[in-house]
């Protein structure tokens, strides 16, 4: 708004000054006439000096103001930008992951959406802005053998699912919590030693999460 006035005021004022320079020179008459003609010449001259000054002044203040907007742009872009955080992937490996003798992060192969915050590469979301988030995760699996998710925050445990041996069926568990979150903390799946996870091109297996708003 203010760079609109000050364009406005420039405009009027150059306006102004054209309408001035446009006014036809008088006739030179008799002696007593050149010497007030010098007179208004000098005084025009001096006119011109302050009105250059003060369109300098303008433009200066136009700059200024531009620059300013510029950054409050800028600004508003970053913070639009942060607000906009959300992923989904799952494992959608063909058959069996596990089990190991030893706890793994899962890496989650598949990705729906990425806002640029989740590694598919480590399976590893960093909170890019600090808020209130929600995450949930489903496992599938062949109840031969047990399987265990946990959902970590900085390596502790948020909450898990644990499917027990039951027979030799297809089994899915599913969990998920809203956490607070700062900027930098890690969240991830875990899973369990001596239990496994089951996947394929049917996406039984998921991690997801959003941000419900910043703080």
């Amino acid at each position: 708004m203010r760079v609109t006035v000050v364009a406005l005021t420039l405009f009027l004022f150059c306006l102004s000054v054209a309408e001035s320079t446009t006014q036809p020179p008088g006739e030179a008459g008799d002696s007593g006439d050149t010497v007030i003609q010098a007179s208004n010449c000098q005084d025009c001259c001096t006119a011109e000096g302050q009105t250059i000054g003060q369109f300098v002044v303008l433009l200066r203040e136009i700059e200024t103001e531009l620059r300013n907007t510029k950054r409050e742009l800028e600004e508003l872009r970053s913070q639009v930008q942060g607000t906009r955080v959300a992923f989904g992937a799952s494992i959608s490996v063909g058959g069996n992951l596990g089990p190991y003798n030893t706890e793994i992060t899962l890496i989650y192969k598949r990705v729906y959406v990425n806002t640029g915050s989740f590694n598919r590469a480590t399976g590893i979301f960093t909170a890019p802005v600090r808020g209130i988030y929600y995450f949930s995760f489903s496992g599938h699996n062949v109840s031969s053998k047990p399987m265990g998710l946990r959902l970590m925050k900085n390596g502790q445990q948020m909450v898990c699912v644990y499917n027990h041996v039951a027979g030799n069926r297809y089994e899915t568990a599913t969990n998920g919590m809203t956490l607070q979150l700062e900027v930098g903390d890690q969240i991830y799946m875990r899973l369990r030693q001596n239990t496994w996870i089951y996947d394929n091109s049917n996406d039984h297996s998921t991690f997801v999460g959003h941000l419900l708003f910043p703080l």
